[in-house]
């Protein structure tokens, strides 16, 4: 995350910094759990560039950075905002910060979900700000990015869900100055497998070949579509084809509906005795 940070600067592409943290990972021995996201302020999550994306970043942009790795399928997930030559959104950026810090300390065995969607929601509202009401943090299994248990952001009272001991569970607020909703936007470039039974409705064999790269490299975690393109002549076409029979899926950028800036902070916890032990911090 911070060489991530570091690389950040105006007139840098997405693609470089997506590419070069991706190499970090490998070469400090682990893999990426999805590819990185980069998502630019009213984006609020996943967007990550394509092989020949030539987005750069600019001044102002407020910039999410999301980034996964793990080891033998042993997940860590984490994120941070930030922003780039200006501080207009100084506050937006604490009050999702803020929130993820008081969110761990009252995490420990037998915590109620709820309650930590609690304490978030009302860290960022004493900011004037509001929290995403469709995004969530989540647990964390191996080979397996969201795993069952969602961490709200907002108040909740219906949820009676615990932690216990041992669990692996990913924060993440997200604040905006907007209402706080998120809907579906364009393409994210990231994808994932979705059913392995429909993969016999595959006729073409080179597209049999590539689908079976794809599983045997990728398995149940996420895969951006510039990972595919060594695999095969004209990927595009070929993801788009295995969208059409719903083998795979793309994900669509989540976009805060009123177009409103978004900040996001993560960290990926493990639910210990008498408290929680935070693998990701930097």
């Amino acid at each position: 995350m911070q060489f991530g940070v570091n690389l950040i600067k105006p007139g840098i592409s997405y693609f470089h910094v997506a590419d070069r943290i991706e190499s970090q990972i490998i070469e400090q021995g682990a893999k990426p759990s999805f590819p990185v996201n980069i998502s630019k302020n009213e984006i609020a999550a996943h967007y990550s560039p394509n092989y020949d994306d030539n987005t750069i970043f600019k001044k102002g942009d407020l910039i999410k950075l999301d980034v996964g790795s793990h080891v033998d399928g042993y997940i860590a997930d984490v994120a941070i905002t930030l922003e780039i030559g200006s501080n207009k959104h100084t506050e937006l950026i604490k009050a999702s910060s803020e929130a993820l810090d008081n969110a761990i300390d009252i995490i420990k065995p037998g915590i109620a979900v709820s309650e930590i969607g609690n304490i978030i929601d009302s860290t960022i509202k004493s900011y004037n700000f509001n929290p995403i009401n469709n995004l969530t943090g989540h647990s964390l299994d191996r080979y397996e990015l969201h795993s069952g248990v969602s961490i709200p952001n907002v108040a909740n009272t219906i949820n009676k869900k615990k932690l216990k001991y041992g669990d692996a569970i990913a924060i993440e607020p997200f604040s905006t100055i907007g209402d706080g909703h998120v809907i579906s936007g364009d393409g994210s470039n990231i994808y994932l497998i979705k059913s392995l039974i429909k993969s016999r409705l595959i006729r073409e064999k080179k597209l049999k070949i590539l689908f079976e790269n794809m599983k045997n490299r990728f398995g149940t975690l996420p895969f951006a579509q510039r990972w595919c393109k060594n695999m095969t002549n004209n990927v595009d076409i070929s993801l788009k084809k295995l969208s059409f029979f719903g083998i795979i899926k793309q994900y669509s950028q989540l976009v805060e509906q009123g177009k409103s800036v978004v900040s996001q902070k993560e960290h990926t916890v493990l639910v210990i005795e008498g408290g929680c032990e935070v693998i990701t911090r930097i």
